[in-house]
């Protein structure tokens, strides 16, 4: 039997193992760069930007109409006259907020309720997870259009409605990592001193999910970012004269034959914040790997 002291001055022994190679690749990986400066300098221009603009994203100016590119509007102007530009940086505010706010809520509920059901298991994890089959079955977007419905249109609560829906992915990958995580012998160890269930789960299964975790985290995202412009494109999201990426993009692509100035900016904005994001994601997944 591994002593309580023993097994917890090797699980941080361990921990920081880890973190030094984690931190050892993420400095040496080109992919790590290239997406972390590529995301932070696209989060500073859409916070930051709008201060050193003049104009007002909800400001129209009916006579310009859809106006191509000039130099008082570097990006031309949508159909009621305002100024693209500061409508796709703060349209980047809120799809971030959405995008991150969303998958901390579908972190929350999918880490704990994967993490319950694969240390539990026998009926209690067969009974959890055919609930979530049965969420499953039903399609996404209109799971997420329903309780937009319900819980009404404020940022706050389409960060919830997203969150609710995105979970279920989650939740499986959590629980069978769980499930392989619970049967090694530390684990067991730690079982065998009575060590309390709730500290089991955190000192020694939560910290071995974060690898996946994070990845999830980064590829969730931008589908949240997109799930977000289907719901806004129906008039259940954002509201004008706000708008989000998504709402922007999908408003281009209606009038790209006419006006393509319109698509071009949000798209650019969009495309790369995934980019990053993917090189941020698959830096992490490679530095967390136990086999690297």
């Amino acid at each position: 039997m591994i002593s309580t002291k023993k097994e917890k001055e090797s699980l941080s022994r361990n921990t920081q193992i880890n973190r030094l190679g984690l931190w050892h690749h993420l400095t040496q990986s080109n992919h790590a760069r290239i997406g972390f400066i590529l995301f932070s300098a696209i989060t500073l221009i859409c916070f930051l930007g709008p201060f050193f603009l003049d104009q007002s994203f909800d400001s129209t100016e009916l006579e310009l109409g859809a106006s191509p590119p000039s130099l008082e509007h570097f990006f031309g102007t949508d159909t009621l006259g305002r100024d693209l530009l500061i409508r796709t940086l703060i349209g980047g505010q809120i799809s971030l907020l959405v995008g991150f706010s969303a998958t901390a809520v579908a972190l929350l509920i999918g880490v704990t309720y994967g993490m319950i059901a694969g240390y539990i298991g026998k009926k209690t994890d067969i009974i959890m997870m055919r609930f979530v089959d049965t969420l499953y079955a039903l399609p996404f977007t209109i799971m997420v259009i329903l309780l937009t419905v319900l819980l009404g249109r404020s940022l706050i609560l389409i960060f919830l409605a997203i969150g609710a829906v995105e979970w279920l992915t989650l939740a499986r990958i959590v629980r069978g990592e769980t499930i392989s995580i619970k049967t090694q012998p530390y684990v067991e160890a730690a079982q065998l001193n009575g060590l309390a269930h709730h500290k089991i789960l955190y000192k020694h299964i939560l910290r071995n999910l974060i690898s996946p975790v994070i990845v999830f985290a980064t590829l969730t995202i931008p589908s949240v970012i997109l799930l977000e412009s289907v719901i806004s494109f129906l008039g259940l999201g954002v509201q004008a004269p706000l708008a989000s990426w998504g709402s922007l993009i999908n408003e281009g692509a209606q009038k790209f034959d006419i006006y393509p100035w319109l698509l071009i900016l949000p798209s650019i904005f969009f495309s790369l914040t995934i980019l990053s994001l993917n090189f941020i994601g698959d830096a992490f997944r490679d530095g967390l790997d136990a086999k690297n």
